[in-house]
Formats: C-alpha cells, sequence, structure tokens
C-alpha cells in the first residue's frame, strides 16, 4: 500500500504558469519533479514509497515530452491501480497572453517546429485537449500575477478540508468574455444594474451600498436561495465521481457591480454550510 497522501500532477500550456503552481506546491510540502516523460510516473510513485519522509508529490507534466505526452492518461490509470489518486492541475490562458509571455521570456515554443508561434500553441492545445476535459482543476491565468496564481494554488491543495468541496467563485464581465475555466456559469443581468444608478456608479460591488441596493432586490435572494440548494445537492455527486473542485462563473455586464456583489453573497452562504470558497474578481477594476 502506497504512503503517498497526495499526488498532484501539473500540466497545461506553455506559459501558463506551470513553474509557479510547481512552487507554490513545493512550500506547502510537496516533493516536486519537473519536466517528467508520462512512462516514468509509475516508477516514480515507486521510488518515492521507498523513501521515508516523502508523502506528498507533485509532477509537471507538459509538451516538452514530445511524444512521450501521449501516453499520459494511461500512464495516470496505472498510478490509480497502485493506489494513488492523482489529481490534475491544468493552467490554461488566451492565447494572446500566451504570445506575449513567451515572447518576453525569449524562449521559443516546444512545438513551434520552428515555425510561427501560434502554430505552436495550436498544437498544443489539440494535444493537451484529452487531458484538460479530464482535469480535476482548471485555473485560467490570463489576469492573474505570480502571486495571485501561488494563492489560487495554495488555496486548492493545502490540506485542511481535503475531503470537503473547494468551491471557487469568479464574478466576470461578460463584455470580457465567460471565464474559460468556469464548470458553472450564472448570469446577474436579470437584476436592476447599480451602473444607471449615479451614485452607484463610481462604486463596486465590494461596497456596502452597492451590496444592499442589489440585495434588496427580491429576485437576488430568490438567486441565492435556489443557487445554493443547487450547489448542495450536486455537491455529494461530486464528491462521490471523486471531484473536489468547482469554479463558478458570476456574470453581469461589465464585471463591476452585481457580479461581484453576488459573487460575495454567495460565499457567505456557502461557508455558513462549511463549504471551502475561494472569491476571484476577475474583472474588477478592469474599467
Amino acid at each position: 500500500m502506497t504512503k503517498l497522501t497526495e499526488f498532484v500532477l501539473v500540466t497545461g500550456m506553455t506559459g501558463a504558469g506551470r513553474s509557479t503552481a510547481a512552487k507554490a506546491l513545493e512550500k506547502l510540502g510537496y516533493y516536486v519533479v519537473d519536466n517528467l516523460p508520462p512512462g516514468m510516473l509509475n516508477d516514480l510513485v515507486s521510488s518515492v514509497d521507498a523513501a521515508e519522509d516523502i508523502d506528498r508529490l507533485a509532477v509537471v507534466v507538459d509538451s516538452r515530452s514530445r511524444t512521450f505526452f501521449f501516453g499520459l492518461v494511461d500512464a495516470i490509470e496505472s498510478v490509480h491501480d497502485l493506489g494513488v489518486r492523482v489529481r490534475t492541475l491544468y493552467l490554461e490562458a488566451a492565447d494572446e497572453v500566451l504570445v506575449r509571455r513567451q515572447e518576453a521570456a525569449r524562449r521559443p515554443h516546444p512545438l513551434s517546429r520552428q515555425g510561427r508561434l501560434m502554430d505552436g500553441l495550436v498544437r498544443e492545445r489539440e494535444l493537451l485537449r484529452t487531458i484538460r476535459g479530464r482535469a480535476d482543476l482548471v485555473i485560467d491565468t490570463s489576469r492573474l500575477n505570480v502571486h495571485q496564481l501561488a494563492h489560487r494554488v495554495r488555496q486548492a491543495f493545502e490540506v485542511e478540508d481535503e475531503r470537503g468541496l473547494h468551491v471557487t467563485i469568479v464574478s466576470f464581465g461578460f463584455k470580457y468574455g465567460i471565464p474559460i475555466d468556469a464548470d458553472m456559469v450564472a448570469d446577474m443581468r436579470f437584476l436592476p444594474n447599480p451602473f444607471w444608478v449615479d451614485d452607484l456608479r463610481p462604486l463596486s460591488g465590494q461596497d456596502e451600498p452597492v451590496r444592499e441596493y442589489v440585495y434588496k432586490q427580491e429576485r437576488s435572494q430568490e438567486f441565492l436561495d435556489r443557487y445554493v440548494e443547487l450547489l448542495s445537492m450536486i455537491t455529494n455527486g461530486f464528491l462521490q465521481e471523486d471531484k473536489l473542485f468547482l469554479t463558478v462563473g458570476i456574470g453581469c455586464t461589465g464585471g463591476r457591480h452585481r457580479s461581484v456583489a453576488m459573487a460575495e453573497a454567495l460565499s457567505e452562504r456557502l461557508r455558513t454550510r462549511d463549504v471551502r470558497t475561494l472569491v476571484v474578481h476577475r474583472d474588477l477594476g478592469r474599467e
């Protein structure tokens, strides 16, 4: 029987923050191995089991493995057969952000084949498509700095409450696009918009006057009541399927007033039910 209590597989797009995530896991006490060919996962687990002081393992696997990467799904299943639950963290970002980061790093993309950087990104997305669909947690790092990403990783993988559902609530503006890492999305544009109230326009959903304006709407309370019940209903199903991470997008037009206030309110409701939550305001301050 393996001694490993935690095994996190870190993967995702080049430039999306894999190194930052690995460092954050290392600070949580994980033994981190970078750029490991998938076929060696099984041997690594066996080697770690022989060590007396390692019970938490994180492995970074990505497109640098080239053709080796195609065996990743099978490699994960073989590790499962050893009695180890592998939790996959997938890091994502918008193409324009990845291009900018790669150009700043002045490193060629591993799949560009001496061609355009965008060609490499297209090949990489296709290569990673299957593993992204199987990921336990997807984080869009497009608007996160290294400190914010490290915080998200720590919030997700620190050991307390490890068997409960971890819910990340992301407020956003529809005019900037739906979060690509959202599992569920709710639209707050059915509520009156504080933007059209002169005194509230310069404020945000984090300010009490806006929160009070949004919360006093009868429909906002009805939404919170029903949505919390919906999340409570599906929680047991998620846990039975060993899905511990859920990202909920709460959107309005610009991501400044209604979505921010309702994301905070939803988090407060869930915390009263002992659901571990993290609130991220993706587009607050963007305008």
